[in-house]
């Protein structure tokens, strides 16, 4: 399973030896063990790093337990470090050696699939689950008071109306509003307490409607989706639900920012474009999120003095004169740098727009 803070420890990784980093697909309708361990070897015959790959063939052949659909494996043998994590969601294949971790497709999957709460909702109660990267974390039910219906008709006893409706009493509508307010309560807490980035809510409409307006201001702000479901669906229904509408929610996400980008680069107000420009940017501290589209990757140089990158053909550094070293891909580097500085990346699904751009943007902070 991988969090946060494995995130953060492999940024904080930087090695003078070259670090191995493999993304292997594993899921389970697209091949076997034996399918992708032979695909493992061919990704691996174009590395000369011999303590690394025997480590990594090694933990494939003999401990990985082929449960997931997707694998993450970081090496560097003279300097003792081997870290594997298993993926709920499926990678594609990737092999890459640098002086730190290549993150980008894990802060990708934390971008798209990380951080779900979903709550299904009636009038008695409600059941919540946390869902990160495709796993089910943690999972809580809450019961309020039985809401007990009964027929009625004539005179109605609310003052100024004619009539009563079946099925509903002050009582009982009494009784519902404090269920609901009880279980938005209890749902706050349990979003505070498991860090959850965005909120889906299902049940049926009078009552999603009822609890999102339960909610605290700040967790109806993080509602990305509502849907229909009952009380007594499967934890796999509500997974593959909320991991539908929360990608499609990504993506729509994924193009406002690009619009935004692009309209305010046009203006010149904090925003820029184009891979140079971008990673100037970067090295100076000043980008608040990163915007690129998946698919872009790009050898480059960094300066192991002062820190520049750039992802032009340099042998020495423009700023210090210092010998520069060539790094795979100077747009995972960027990626790293910039989580480092407390910005945020926003990882796109081949869009066109911000192609035409350059593949890569961002917002700035001043």
């Amino acid at each position: 399973m991988f969090a946060d803070k494995d995130l953060s420890d492999l940024l904080a990784v930087s090695s003078v030896e070259p670090v191995l980093s493999v993304y292997l697909n594993t899921d389970p309708t697209a091949g076997n063990a034996d399918y992708y361990k032979l695909r493992l070897r061919n990704m691996l015959k174009r590395i000369d790093l011999p303590a690394d790959v025997q480590a990594i063939t090694h933990y494939f052949n003999d401990e990985f337990n082929w449960v997931g659909r997707g694998v993450a494996v970081f090496s560097c043998a003279p300097q003792k470090m081997f870290k594997t994590f298993s993926l709920a969601i499926p990678v594609n294949d990737l092999t890459a050696v640098g002086n730190r971790p290549v993150v980008k497709p894990l802060i990708d999957l934390l971008d798209d699939y990380g951080g779900y709460g979903v709550v299904l909702v009636d009038k008695q109660g409600a059941r919540l689950f946390y869902f990160h990267l495709g796993e089910l974390r943690e999972q809580e039910g809450v019961m309020g008071e039985v809401v007990k219906h009964v027929k009625r008709g004539g005179a109605s006893t609310f003052p100024g109306r004619m009539g009563g409706v079946a099925g509903r009493t002050r009582h009982a509508e009494e009784l519902v509003d404090r269920n609901i307010k009880d279980i938005a309560e209890f749902a706050a807490h349990f979003f505070e307490q498991n860090n959850v980035r965005r909120v889906i809510i299902g049940g049926t409409d009078e009552t999603v409607n009822q609890f999102q307006n339960a909610l605290p201001k700040f967790w109806q702000a993080l509602v990305v989706g509502t849907f229909a479901m009952g009380m007594t669906a499967s934890q796999s229904e509500v997974l593959a639900k909320a991991m539908q509408i929360g990608h499609e929610k990504q993506i729509v996400h994924e193009r406002k920012k690009v619009n935004e980008l692009i309209t305010q680069a046009a203006k010149g107000a904090n925003a820029s474009v184009g891979l140079e420009k971008v990673l100037q940017d970067v090295h100076q501290g000043k980008v608040q999120t990163l915007i690129m589209n998946e698919k872009l990757h790009s050898e480059g140089h960094t300066c192991p003095s002062c820190g520049w990158i750039t992802s032009l053909q340099r042998n020495t550094c423009k700023t210090c004169g210092t010998k520069m070293d060539k790094v795979a891909d100077i747009v995972d580097t960027a990626v790293g740098i910039v989580w480092r500085q407390g910005g945020s990346v926003v990882v796109t699904q081949e869009n066109e727009i911000l192609e035409k751009a350059g593949n890569i943007g961002a917002m700035l902070r001043y």
